[in-house]
């Protein structure tokens, strides 16, 4: 079994203003680098392999930790399509019912011109049965949430057992066939989110 270390990147504008950021590159924060500053890696986690999303937010966060990442796009976050930029609520009061049948399929939700949970999940597993050391991976919530589903089984179409906190890192291990078991959630981190 491999361990695999994930976690989210630092705070965007667009987190504070709860807009849907999916596919779109947002910078961290000036706050967000410092939320970042104040974070620290477990020592028993500082020898791993770090991987991270192609997209600059999470770069820089492993940048400011002092870690150099090797760059996957099967980390990228889950498109949302024609709703990035937008937040929520509004998509919820405008589209009303659609909305709500959509959310109701779980991995199956899909925004539209996006993808879905379990896209993310297709596109994760031909990486996870690649790895071959321990990883630290820094992505993006909607990448954790499938992978979580993945491990656990989750449907989505629920809240899951265990609510995944920011920051904190969340601990996998996967199996030569890619297949990942969860073994420790939100070991927090210092700082806020």
């Amino acid at each position: 079994m491999i361990p695999l270390l994930i976690m989210r990147h630092g705070p965007t504008k667009w987190n504070v203003e709860k807009r849907i950021q999916g596919s779109v590159d947002i910078p961290l924060s000036a706050e967000g680098r410092v939320a970042v500053e104040s974070w620290t890696i477990p020592v028993q986690y500082r020898s791993y392999h770090c991987v991270s999303s192609p997209l600059s937010r999470a770069i820089e966060t492993a940048n400011i930790l002092d870690l150099e990442p090797e760059q996957n796009d099967a980390l990228r976050e889950m498109s949302w399509g024609d709703w990035e930029g937008r937040h929520l609520p509004d998509l919820r009061e405008k589209l009303g019912h659609e909305m709500a049948a959509n959310e109701a399929r779980g991995l199956d939700f899909c925004p539209l011109g996006g993808e879905s949970p379990r896209d993310v999940q297709a596109r994760l597993k031909p990486w996870l049965q690649s790895l071959t050391k321990p990883t630290l991976a820094i992505a993006h919530k909607g990448v954790i949430r499938a992978l979580y589903a993945l491990a656990s089984g989750w449907d989505m179409c629920d809240k899951p057992d265990t609510k995944l906190k920011q920051p904190a890192l969340h601990l996998f291990s996967v199996d030569h066939q890619g297949v990942p078991k969860v073994d420790d959630l939100n070991i927090m981190l210092a700082g806020d989110y």
